[in-house]
């Protein structure tokens, strides 16, 4: 993986960690939430969330080797 991609996931991490605090901090209940965390079904979400996220980062690792191949 190269510097730049690095640096580019890095600041994008940092960019929605930000936009996530900042989105708690305006506070409020929000009734869908606490219905899903009642029934179990958060847990769906959130599984397949982290499963889209983690796809979407391999994609991108494997798209950077070909590219840095391709380059060479």
């Amino acid at each position: 993986m190269g510097k730049d991609f690095i640096k580019r996931f890095s600041y994008g991490l940092v960019v929605s960690l930000i936009f996530s605090l900042v989105s708690k901090a305006q506070g409020g209940e929000i009734e869908m939430a606490d219905q899903m965390r009642a029934n179990g079904k958060i847990y769906v979400v959130l599984i397949t969330v982290l499963i889209v996220l983690v796809g979407l980062f391999l994609f991108l690792v494997f798209l950077e080797r070909k590219i840095s191949k391709l380059e060479k």
